[in-house]
């Protein structure tokens, strides 16, 4: 018997698809190659239009509870604390949520899951999907821990190495940056020592730009030292002198993380073949400011939830190439760039 969809992927992008589905009544079940959900210090920026979203799913609230609003950010240059600010609640009229909410995406999963155990979702952790064949009215897919499945729809939201979008024979377009980036969390106070800094930071130095985001138990500082080599990017005195250059006291700070990364500008060139679609990094790939990734992510898939569903109750399938030219535009003109 098939299940009629099949979400490769339980990360915010999988997981809200998921809900979303299940809120329109759609049977759905949820695999994952890995352990457990992903702990590791990835977005942690939730913009108004996702939090409105995600209350429309019911799960907004506990993140609201737990994490920062942020009604003010800035751009900031450094040495003279010359910045200009950026004021949310002017948009109070476009949303009921007139903020950044800082918080890191692994509390959304939380959520998510919970919800999903709720409603009986089934969600499989530890199963890796290992073949994916479409078929003339389903997919047949086969996958470690729970063998040969059938999916009337499969969903790739399995991130940047999906093993559905290379069942789909697609490769990313665009480019990587040949220079680190360093994501680095500590518990050091920056709102203490920076007069005048808000919650959300994105600053320009002589010694190149920064961002600081505050969260609810530290801050991250996301550095960008010149190298190519992650290594040398990511050395701990390396790390510590670009922190006291930001506020002195910092260079001894406590560090709780750090974690080199490449920024990529890319995409895919359409979001579905057949029976098998694409959602967030599976997708698409930009740089990491603005958290812009985990919340387009949620984006595709409450959009692509909402045309599967419109699919499975008898509406014509050309809504998922609606859904593919939509979320790929939005993906290539507006968040890559």
């Amino acid at each position: 018997m098939n299940t009629p969809v099949i979400i490769a992927g339980a990360g915010p992008v999988g997981l809200t698809a998921a809900l979303a589905l299940a809120t329109r009544g759609i049977e759905v079940r949820v695999v994952d190659a890995a352990a457990g959900i992903d702990q590791r210090m990835r977005a942690s920026t939730f913009h108004p239009p996702t939090l409105d979203i995600l209350d429309d799913l019911g799960v907004a609230a506990p993140l609201r509870d737990e994490g920062i609003k942020v009604r003010r950010w800035q751009m900031r240059q450094h040495e003279s604390g010359e910045h200009v600010s950026f004021d949310m609640q002017l948009i109070a009229d476009k949303t009921r949520h007139p903020y950044r909410l800082q918080l890191p995406q692994q509390r959304l999963c939380e959520v998510l899951l919970e919800e999903l155990a709720r409603r009986g979702v089934p969600v499989h952790f530890g199963a890796t999907l290992t073949n994916a064949r479409p078929r003339a009215d389903d997919v047949s897919i086969s996958i470690n821990g729970l063998g040969d499945l059938r999916a009337n729809w499969l969903i790739g939201a399995d991130g940047a190495r999906s093993a559905v979008r290379q069942a789909m024979e697609l490769d990313y377009g665009g480019k990587t940056y040949t220079h680190a980036s360093v994501l680095v969390s500590t518990t050091f106070p920056f709102h203490e020592e920076l007069p005048g800094l808000t919650d959300v930071a994105y600053c320009w130095s002589a010694r190149g730009p920064f961002s600081l985001l505050r969260q609810p138990a530290l801050w991250r500082a996301s550095l960008y030292p010149g190298l190519e080599s992650l290594g040398e990017a990511s050395e701990e005195d390396r790390v510590r002198d670009w922190l006291a250059y930001i506020a002195p006291a910092a260079g001894d700070a406590d560090i709780v993380d750090i974690s080199p990364y490449r920024v990529h500008e890319r995409c895919v060139p359409t979001f579905r073949i057949g029976r098998m679609l694409l959602a967030g990094d599976a997708a698409h790939l930009n740089p990491p400011s603005g958290g812009m990734g985990m919340n387009g992510g949620v984006h595709d898939a409450v959009n692509l939830a909402d045309k599967l569903a419109d699919v499975i109750g008898g509406e014509d399938e050309s809504l998922l190439d609606r859904y593919s030219r939509q979320r790929l535009f939005v993906a290539s003109e507006a968040v890559i760039p």
